[in-house]
């Protein structure tokens, strides 16, 4: 069976490639802002991975395939953090996120084209930052790694120094949870 991972994240592709050696990308063009955040984290997350997986699924016509969506935000007093919109965003959530706790939520659907079974689930890692300077940050930032990333950071990159404490999921927080995501696939009779 065919699997397609609907995703331009590079952290994503490496991270699949731990559970399977062969995987399509099919980048969804899935318009993110037509859902909207109303409190509950978990459920935005899976609205945002099930929109990208079946804008995917949607595309490939007639071929039987599974298709993985995935989307991860970070959260912290009661708002979203996304992707930054440039150096000064980034710059502001790093801020916030200094000396706080904050959770990372990731959203997962899966869909089997064949059977049209649908799985979706959420996971949430709490991660705790020491408090960084406004010259560490700028630093971080000068790397260019917070581009593209929720929350302007990458803990598998520089700023993992940053990172006190985590309660959870490692690789949820890297942008896919492999524990949960290898639970629905074999749940739906993949064979891994």
């Amino acid at each position: 069976m065919k699997i397609v991972l609907a995703s331009s994240s590079i952290r994503r592709r490496q991270l699949l490639g731990r559970l399977l050696e062969n995987f399509d990308v099919f980048v969804s063009d899935f318009k993110e802002d037509s859902v909207r955040f109303e409190g509950d984290c978990g459920k935005y997350v899976m609205e945002l991975a099930l929109g990208k997986a079946k804008n995917v699924c949607s595309k490939l016509k007639n071929e039987q395939a599974i298709i993985i969506g995935c989307d991860t935000v970070v959260y912290l007093n009661g708002k979203i953090l996304g992707k930054p919109e440039n150096e000064n965003d980034a710059f502001n959530m790093l801020k916030a996120l200094s000396g706080n706790e904050h959770q990372v939520y990731s959203g997962i659907a899966v869909i089997d084209k064949t059977s049209g079974t649908v799985k979706s689930d959420f996971v949430k890692t709490v991660v705790k930052f020491s408090d960084i300077s406004d010259d560490q940050i700028k630093k971080y930032l000068k790397r260019g790694e917070y581009k593209d990333k929720a929350g302007a950071y990458g803990i598998q990159g520089y700023a993992g120094v940053f990172v006190s404490e985590i309660h959870g999921c490692y690789y949820n927080v890297v942008g896919l949870p492999l524990n949960r995501l290898y639970q629905i696939l074999t749940g739906m009779g993949v064979n891994l």
